[in-house]
C-alpha cells in the first residue's frame, strides 16, 4: 500500500475574492506559502514513520512536538480558511443558532465573546468555537498550534489570530481584523459542522 501523502487543496473561492476582508497579499501568503510549509513539512515527518498512514486527526490527538506543530497547522488553516465565502456573512441558522443563543444569551453577545478572546490571546494562536460531546458550546483560545481536539472537544469555527494572518491588512488592529471576519463567514458551512446532541 503507498504511504498517505497530504496534499494542499484547491480553496472554494478566487485568491481575492475575500477582498476587503482578506486581501488576495494576505491568502497567497497565508494561503499559498504558510500552509504549503505546513503540509510539506507533514509529509517529511511522516515518511518511513508509524505515522505514515495515519488520519491527521489522529495525529493531532496524540502527537507531540515538531509532528503534532506542523500536522495542526496543516488542519487548523484548511478548517479556519474553508469557513469563508465572498458571499457570507449575517447568522448562523437551525441548530446551530439555538445552540448559540443558548449558551451565550444571543448571536451579538457570541461575536462580542469571541472577539474578546481572540484580541485577548497573547502572542500566536487561534480563537475557536467548539461543542462537547453533549452539543454544549465553549469559546476557547488556543496557543501556537493547540487545537480543541486535544481536549476532546469538536471545532465548529476558528479564527487565526497569528499576525501574518492579518498583519498586511490591518497592521496591529488585531480586534479590527476579527470583527471584519464576520462579513465572510459561510454559516451553511460552520452550522455543518455542528451536531445537534439529545432531544
Amino acid at each position: 500500500m503507498e504511504p498517505k501523502i497530504y496534499t494542499q487543496p484547491n480553496l472554494p473561492y478566487a485568491i481575492d475574492a475575500l477582498e476587503p476582508v482578506i486581501s488576495k497579499d494576505t491568502i497567497s501568503y497565508h494561503w499559498g506559502k504558510h500552509e504549503k510549509t505546513y503540509i510539506d513539512n507533514l509529509n517529511k515527518l511522516i515518511e518511513n514513520t508509524e505515522w505514515e498512514d495515519t488520519p491527521l486527526e489522529d495525529i493531532i490527538k496524540t502527537a507531540s512536538g515538531p509532528l503534532f506543530n506542523n500536522a495542526s497547522q496543516a488542519w487548523n488553516h484548511i478548517f479556519y480558511f474553508f469557513a469563508f465565502s465572498p458571499d457570507g456573512g449575517g447568522n448562523p441558522t437551525g441548530d446551530l443558532a439555538e445552540a448559540i443563543n443558548r449558551d451565550f444569551g444571543s448571536f451579538d453577545e457570541f461575536k462580542k465573546l469571541f472577539v474578546k478572546a481572540g484580541t485577548d490571546l497573547f502572542g500566536s494562536g487561534y480563537v475557536w468555537l467548539s461543542q462537547d460531546k453533549n452539543g454544549k458550546l465553549f469559546i476557547t483560545q488556543g496557543k501556537d498550534a493547540a487545537n480543541p481536539m486535544t481536549q476532546g472537544l469538536t471545532p465548529i469555527l476558528a479564527f487565526d489570530v497569528w499576525e501574518h494572518a492579518y498583519y498586511l491588512d490591518y497592521q496591529n488592529r488585531r480586534a479590527d481584523a476579527l470583527n471584519k471576519l464576520w462579513d465572510i463567514v459561510d454559516w451553511e458551512i460552520v452550522g455543518s459542522r455542528y451536531e445537534k446532541k439529545g432531544r
